[in-house]
């Protein structure tokens, strides 16, 4: 392989492998605060056992996505020194506040809130779990701009005398219209992850702790509705990004369904495969969606991968400017497909549940359900990945669409060998960080949930104390 498909393999798998605790913290800091809250509200003790167990797996995610982060940053300036020459001005900036945001506001307040349980008051210690939730998603909003600039370059222009992005609007940036589009999107996304995993960690444990079943019930019950509501959001907020995505990258709206030629009326396949001697593949329609998808109007024309490439070559000059179709076309139907899956799960675990009812073995679905338990927080977990490597690939050629190819972005004196390496070294230690994780997790999940506060929970009768009399 050349430096070039090295250095993309290992940013490939460092984005991916760091964005899959990235939802889970967005996520879990912002349930572990309105759990409390309802705490808070209501002093009733399964919020305050549900609380500290989510905040004790957002500690444990916290941890994992901040050393990951670490490593990404890193591997920019040895793989993609090229782009960070050309990017820096635009990246910096974003990248600083990123950091005084992810290693000193969250981290700071989330330390407070953990060594703060019986220190602070109840009211004040509450408030430092929402700075960590409000900066973490303010961290997110500041790299998904950053992003965003790559997918719809605006606020920058290119100085002639060193060919690099000049930053002139900040404001710009940060209301491009793809993060404004981008921002809800995966965030409902990240809730679902976030939900996916209390709601599987409450079904567990609901099985075979009855002392504290009211606990993981409720915790099941509230993972289930978020990753409902967080799939409803995800839908919405997805159609709107489709049509933003159409209006600056059309070529990604043509990868997504592999549509080569111009079509009004556009249908959507929902799958399709090579039948032996057929020119053309085999696919299962919903006639117009993609016309719907795409510009809002079932009967729009959507312009075709073939047409597009010629416009560019005219617009950019000779050469490919077609992503790698198969890989966007699934990556965009995996997306979809496990999302619609995970929240068709917690409407049924929902519905289940409902007025006090229990799962119970005799159900065909729900033995399955609990069989496969494992399976429900990989489910958008995974959706989300397939989401970015989706967004990520459909761009190629381009690093900046439309400005800076990927080609030119790649360290000019890296080798294939040091690539390899410190590949493999990447993989040694997210390997070794991958089980620390887990273990961490199954560690939290089969613990008996302990109070927020200690003191505030069922007080021991003290014992009789013996004293001198007369």
């Amino acid at each position: 392989m050349t430096a070039l498909e090295l250095s993309r393999l290992q940013f490939a798998v460092v984005t991916v492998y760091h964005y899959l605790f990235v939802p889970l913290s967005i996520s879990l800091s912002a349930l572990t605060a309105g759990l409390q809250t309802m705490w808070w509200r209501t002093r009733d003790e399964r919020y305050s056992r549900a609380t500290m167990l989510a905040g004790k797996l957002l500690m444990a995610t916290f941890a994992v996505g901040v050393v990951t982060g670490l490593v990404q940053e890193f591997q920019f300036g040895l793989s993609w020194s090229a782009f960070a020459q050309y990017y820096g001005d635009v990246f910096g900036p974003t990248l600083a506040i990123e950091g005084m945001l992810a290693f000193f506001l969250e981290a700071t307040f989330l330390g407070l809130w953990w060594f703060g349980r019986d220190r602070l008051r109840p009211g004040l210690h509450l408030a430092t779990i929402w700075v960590v939730a409000v900066g973490t998603l303010i961290s997110a909003y500041v790299i998904l701009a950053a992003n965003a600039f790559m997918q719809h370059p605006v606020g920058a222009t290119i100085d002639p005398a060193t060919g690099r992005a000049v930053l002139g609007s900040f404001t710009a940036l940060l209301t491009n219209p793809v993060v404004v589009a981008s921002f809800p999107h995966t965030i409902a996304g990240a809730f679902m992850a976030g939900g996916a995993l209390l709601m599987a960690i409450g079904l567990w444990r609901r099985r075979d702790d009855a002392a504290q079943g009211p606990t993981w019930r409720l915790l099941a019950r509230v993972g289930a509705w978020t990753t409902l509501v967080g799939g409803a959001a995800v839908s919405l907020t997805g159609d709107l990004l489709g049509k933003v995505m159409t209006e600056v990258q059309p070529m990604k709206m043509a990868a997504a369904e592999a549509l080569y030629e111009t079509t009004s009326h556009a249908p959507f396949s929902l799958f399709a495969f090579q039948l032996p001697g057929w020119q053309e593949p085999w696919s299962l329609d919903v006639p117009w969606l993609l016309s719907f998808l795409a510009t809002g109007d079932p009967t729009a024309t959507v312009r075709g991968i073939d047409d597009l490439q010629r416009q560019y070559e005219l617009q950019f000059g000779p050469g490919d400017y077609t992503p790698w179709i198969p890989v966007a076309y699934w990556t965009f139907r995996l997306m979809i497909g496990l999302g619609m899956v995970a929240a068709a799960v917690a409407a049924y675990v929902l519905w289940r549940t409902r007025r006090g009812r229990e799962f119970t073995p005799a159900w065909f679905a729900d033995r399955w359900l609990l069989r496969f338990l494992w399976t429900l927080p990989v489910l958008p977990t995974a959706a989300a990945t397939f989401g970015w490597l989706f967004t990520e690939t459909a761009r190629q050629p381009w690093l900046v669409f439309g400005l800076f190819q990927t080609r030119d972005g790649v360290s000019p004196t890296l080798t294939p060998v040091e690539l390899v390496a410190s590949l493999a070294g990447f993989a040694l230690v997210y390997g070794v960080l991958a089980v620390v994780w887990v273990r961490l997790v199954l560690h939290v999940s089969r613990l008996e949930p302990a109070p927020l506060h200690p003191s505030s929970g069922p007080q021991e009768k003290p014992e009789p104390v013996l004293e001198m009399s007369y």
